[in-house]
Formats: structure tokens, sequence, C-alpha cells
């Protein structure tokens, strides 16, 4: 049983008004099933509501938008306790004695991971409305503050903080999921870390807070951003009064846990401060926190004994963060159940953070040189049970010699994905040089790999063939025609320069119009590889008439299809 042995101002109220003040300490307290430790829980909770912000309740049993939210789930634990925060006003910042401000102050570095992580949960789910006062609240319950600080420069902890053996024994009967290597047992879990976490949960929601390329749940960063991931899942609005119980019992599903995080919650937006790490002031003074170093002490509750907790995570909390899946069903199934401790936990909400970027639509791109490729780059995020992401950003960057860009000059834009989870590049532009080239899309920030795309850039071919006169062509029996044969390539209006173009008047013509003649002294009624010039436009050889009188086609076709017909006559 856990013991609350903190100096709370509501017990000193309860104390003073039936007569009995004390000086000094106070004493132990329990909430248990019972008369009495019901109505001293009652004066308490009544003092520390009356302590909130207007408008904010304690606990999901109140009719203001949170009804619901603690009685449409399993109870948690009745004998749950935790310290409450006293009901003074917390002391403000730059109070002229160190550590002013008792319990309102928050170790440097421990504060600054959970100011960090609700920023980045700001911008990528800015529906949720995290506030790092939760964070703090329920690192507060579960570790101390990662106990107190006590960590280093990259914000994991000097030494393992772990909650009791899972073994079924005053506990939940979880088997060992990580090899040992987050909570050195290969027999069993145990809760890890400053958020206390369960291996199988942190393979699940686990973080890089610190950008570091590694996932450590010893790490406060690291298990700050995934403690806001969990809370923010199953597209949560935090600043609604239901919803935020939902989460809190998501975390552990006590309502004397709601409470004591709301308390704590409520405290820390009133005012704090940040004290120097390794500061012991700033933990508990009830027992309960996870452990910091080896194995249980036999027989202590407190150190992972048999006690009331069903869903163990650390010590005296039935259920964990991460022991979303500490209960008797649960754990072993990567993500847990809320609530751990029941036999019929409420499934676990569906992970909100990215786990993975995919391509959408085609790999290759192509386009003629000068024009816009008609298919854009696109990407889609979604989550480790493949549900799209919105809001997250991903940059698309041009990779490769060419003179291709986005739309507006650049060879790199960044773009968030839509309520389907999909990300979609500006239009690229294939600039005039030809060849193939790259385009890659990240998630930054994340190690989800990226996707790329190839592009390739072709030469333009006509779809048009014009004469640049339209004077008749004609010419008298074995004499020259007056004018050559000039023609223009366009594609879409734009001249065409250096394409290729065909002039026949048919494989097997034997009379008529020529172009000049062999060294054989045949006439050459065929032409291949003609060239357009800067203008696209090319003119053919002199052409002659033989003896043949009559009307002749000349048939033009440019690389591409594009063709013309010329229509020549040799009179009599």
């Amino acid at each position: 049983m856990a013991r609350n042995r903190g100096r709370h101002a509501a017990q000193r109220a309860a104390t003073t008004a039936t007569g009995h003040r004390r000086r000094g300490g106070l004493r132990s307290t329990r909430y248990r099933r019972g008369l009495g430790g019901t109505a001293i829980a009652a004066v308490v909770m009544a003092a520390l509501t009356a302590s909130q912000a207007p408008g904010v309740e304690l606990g999901g049993d109140h009719d203001d938008g949170r009804s619901g939210a603690a009685s449409d789930r399993t109870p948690g634990d009745d004998s749950y306790e935790t310290e409450l925060p006293p009901l003074e006003s917390p002391h403000p910042p730059g109070a002229s004695e160190p550590g002013a401000g008792g319990e309102s102050g928050i170790p440097a570095s421990v504060l600054a991971a959970y100011k960090k992580a609700a920023k980045s949960l700001a911008s990528r789910t800015p529906g949720c409305g995290l506030r790092w006062e939760l964070l703090a609240g329920i690192g507060k319950v579960e570790s101390g503050h990662a106990r107190g600080g006590a960590v280093d420069k990259e914000g994991t902890t000097l030494r393992p903080i772990l909650g009791p053996v899972l073994n079924g024994q005053g506990f939940a009967n979880i088997k060992d999921t990580d090899g040992g290597r987050w909570d050195s047992d290969a027999d069993y879990d145990r809760a890890v870390g400053p958020m206390q976490f369960i291996p199988s949960t942190w393979d699940r929601w686990g973080a890089d807070g610190n950008g570091d390329g590694r996932k450590d749940p010893n790490n406060i960063h690291d298990a700050a951003l995934a403690a806001g991931d969990y809370l923010c899942a199953g597209g949560r609005d935090l600043s609604t009064g239901a919803d935020l119980d939902r989460a809190i019992l998501s975390y552990n599903n006590s309502s004397d846990y709601l409470r004591t995080v709301l308390a704590w919650y409520e405290f820390y937006r009133k005012g704090t401060h940040a004290v120097p790490d390794r500061d012991l002031s700033v933990l508990p003074t009830a027992p309960g926190l996870g452990e910091s170093g080896g194995g249980p002490d036999k027989g202590s509750p407190e150190r992972g004994g048999k006690g009331p907790g069903k869903g163990g995570g650390s010590d005296d909390k039935p259920n964990k963060p991460g022991n979303p899946g500490g209960g008797n069903n649960g754990g072993n199934n990567g993500g847990g159940n809320p609530g751990g401790g029941h036999e019929n936990p409420s499934p676990s909400p569906e992970p909100t953070k990215p786990h993975a970027i995919k391509r959408v639509g085609a790999e290759n791109l192509t386009a003629v040189a000068g024009e816009n490729f008609a298919a854009r780059p696109a990407v889609k995020v979604v989550t480790s049970k493949g549900k799209a992401v919105k809001g997250v950003k991903v940059r698309f960057a041009i990779n490769g010699k060419t003179e291709a860009t986005f739309q507006g000059g650049g060879k790199s834009e960044t773009v968030s994905t839509n309520a389907d989870g999909v990300a979609t590049a500006p239009a690229l532009s294939a600039g005039s040089r030809t060849g193939s080239f790259t385009v890659n899309a990240t998630v930054p920030g994340k190690d989800l790999g990226k996707v790329g795309f190839t592009a390739s850039v072709t030469a333009p071919k006509a779809d048009t063939l014009a004469r640049t006169s339209d004077v008749v062509l004609e010419a008298a029996k074995n004499a020259k025609f007056a004018h050559a044969v000039e023609v223009k390539a366009t594609r879409k209006g734009k001249a065409v320069a250096n394409t290729t173009l065909t002039a026949t008047f048919g494989q097997d013509a034997k009379a008529g119009p020529y172009f000049g003649k062999d060294e054989q002294g045949d006439p050459i009624r065929n032409l291949t590889d003609l060239k357009t010039d800067a203008n696209g436009v090319v003119k053919l050889p002199d052409l002659f008439a033989d003896d043949q009188t009559g009307t002749y086609t000349l048939t033009l076709t440019a690389d591409g299809g594009a063709t013309l017909e010329v229509k020549l006559v040799i009179k009599g």
C-alpha cells in the first residue's frame, strides 16, 4: 500500500476544521474504501478542487463536459495513493532563496525536455493541445522528475529507473519482451525510465526527442516526447476536459491517479521555475517512484514486493503509460492496454506519430525540356498501424545535374501532409537541359528513410509542321523549281530546334520531282536526317522536275510523328 507522506496543506485545513492543529510534519494518510478514508479524502479533494483555476474540476465525474471520462472505464485500484501538491500558490521564479518555491521547482534539464516535447507536438499534432505542464505532472508522479534531475548532459538518467518485476506476484504477469535490453531482466518486463514505459510499449511508441538517432526510454527527451505522443493518440484534444481525463486515464486507469496528475498539472500551470539538476527537494515525499538501479528489496511494496497494483509499472502505481499494457491481458501486444490491471481493459489508442513514408503514384516521371512535368511527386505518411498522419512536414529535394526546379525556382520545397496523410510536391519545371535526375522525399528530424522519384527530361518533339510560305510550287518539265521547300517545326506553338525530319515522294517513286542526283546519276527522291535550326526551321535542297507532268506529293515527317504534305506541280 502506498503512503502519502506529503506535508499537504489540505490536511492542515482538515485538522484545523476539527480542532486538531498539529505543528511541523503531518501524519501519513491512506485513502481507502471505507467511511473514515472517504471522509478525509473528500475534505482534501474538496479543498484541492477549490484551489484550482476557475472552471477546472478534478476527476471525471462532474457535469462540465468531462462526465463519463472516468466513469465509462473500468476503475483503477482505489487504494492507489501518491503525494499531492501543496495548496499554497507556488513562489514565483526569481525568489530570493535558491530553489524557492519548494515543490514548484523542476530540474532544469527535465523542464527543458517537457517544454521541447510539447513544442514539437504543437507543430506535428496542433489539434492535440498538449501543454508541457501535463508532462510535468505525469513526470512528477512517475519518477519525481527523473529522480530530481539525475541525468547527464544528454538527458539520460545516471542510474536506471525501474518499476517492479512484473512476474504476477502483486503485479501484472508480463513475460520478457525485450531480451532484457532496457530493464536488464530476461525473464519478465519492468517499467523503465523517467516516464515509466514497459519495453513492449516503448517498442511501439518510442521516440527520439534529442535527435541523437536513438530511442531510449531512459532519456528524458525521448521519454517525454513518447509520452506526449501517447497522450495525443486517437485524435484527442487535451484542451477539453473529457479528452484530458481520458488521456491521463489511458496512462493509468485510476481515479486517484487522475486526480493526482491533474492536481500537479494545475499547480504547475500557476507557476514554476527551474532548479538545479539533482535537487532532491523536488522529489515527492511519498514512496512509489520507479526504483533507481538494481532489483527490488524483498517484502517492500515500494520496491516491488506484494502490493495492490495489478498493472504494474512503478511500485505503487497499478497501471503505467507504458504499462498501458501492464494488465492481466496486456503487455505483450506491443501497445498495451490502458488501465492494465483488469480483465477487460479498454483498447489502447492508435499511435498517431509518423512511422513510415510511402510513395503515392508513379515512381518515374517524364517531361519535355522547357515544360512542366505532368505528374508531381507525392508521398503518404502513416502510423505503425498504417493510419494517415496529418500535418507532417515533408521535404522534397531535387538532386542531380539538371536545370529542373520546383514552381517558384527552388531546388527544394517543404509541404505538410493533408488529412489523408499525403504531401504532394509543387509542380516541377523541366528546364531546357535533357537528362535524368532524382527527387527525394524525407521527413526532417525523423528517421523515416526517404522515398525517391526518377525524373527524365527529353528533347521536345514537334507536334506541328508548316510551310513558312504559301507560294505555289511548280516548274516546267526538266526545269528547276523556282522556290525551295521551307518548313517550321513547333510544339504547342513554340519552335522546336534541332529536331529531325524526313522528306519523301514515296519509297517506290520512279518519276516526278527530285532532289538532285546521286553519284550513279539516279534521281534522289527521299531525304533523311534533316535538322531544324535554332528557330525550328529547315530548308530543303533545291528541287528539279523530270519530263513527267502532273501533281506530286512530298511528305515531311518530324521526330515525334508530326507530318506535312506539300503539293508540287510539273507543267507541260
